[in-house]
């Protein structure tokens, strides 16, 4: 597989208080971590860096040619609970970071399956033919939606539609969500911050990936901003080895 990632300020923050990595194994397994910070200008951006920090390093530390789709679980889990309790320990004792923390979306894809866990409403697509979310927003839309009090239209406007209901970072623990997914020849990955899925409808992130392949990322931050762009913008996209060319 083959990895292209960008970050933007977008056009109308101080900061850029997203953050990425990620990486190719030799033998083609790949990974790739996003996380969009939250919690005051200097809040958000320590948030960020340091769960990428983390979880990219337990990544590269922790990874085996032969091993499992448990194994790749269990180090991402430990990986995001770690950076979880560095982010909090950190405001405990800085109070002017007091209340910092970020969403995390981070995948592994070994031998053609992929172990995706995530944390708040930053995003993971599988995309090929057709685009669709791998990962359910961990947002206060999100669970009006699922309670069947708003549509999904009326998520795209509602005015709370940025409040998130889980974080790394905030409390002293933290819930992971995961997901396993074939990833074959046919399809791809797709991991963003809201700064784009927020500012660019579904099937136009597809349009953009499908025509500009591994210049994609910056196309769709080109997108984002074309389309107000009044957050940061976060796009990776892991492509598999007959895509993206």
């Amino acid at each position: 597989m083959r990895v292209f990632g960008e970050t933007d300020i977008g056009a109308h923050r101080e900061t850029n208080q997203d953050a990425f990595r990620s990486g190719v194994f030799e033998n083609g397994d790949c990974w790739a971590v996003v996380c969009d910070g939250m919690g005051g200008v200097s809040g958000g951006q320590v948030a960020s860096a340091v769960c990428v920090e983390k979880v990219s390093d337990a990544i590269n530390r922790g990874y085996r040619n032969n091993m499992t789709v448990k194994t790749a679980q269990n180090l991402l889990n430990s990986a995001i609970c770690a950076a979880n309790a560095s982010i909090f320990d950190e405001a405990q004792k800085d109070k002017t970071l007091s209340g910092m923390g970020t969403t995390v979306v981070a995948v592994m894809v070994i031998r053609g399956i992929a172990v995706i866990a995530h944390v708040g409403d930053s995003r993971a697509y599988l995309f090929g033919d057709s685009i669709k979310p791998v990962t359910k927003d961990h947002s206060l839309v999100q669970f009006l939606v699922d309670s069947g009090k708003i549509t999904e239209d009326e998520a795209k406007i509602h005015p709370d539609r940025n409040i998130i209901t889980r974080a790394v970072g905030i409390l002293s623990f933290v819930d992971v969500d995961f997901d396993i997914i074939d990833v074959n020849e046919d399809n791809s990955i797709l991991i963003c911050t809201d700064g784009l899925n927020g500012a660019v409808e579904d099937s136009r992130i597809l349009e953009v990936i499908k025509e500009y392949g591994e210049n994609s990322p910056k196309k769709l931050i080109e997108t984002a901003i074309s389309s107000g762009g009044r957050d940061n913008i976060t796009a990776v996209v892991l492509f598999s080895d007959n895509q993206g060319e």
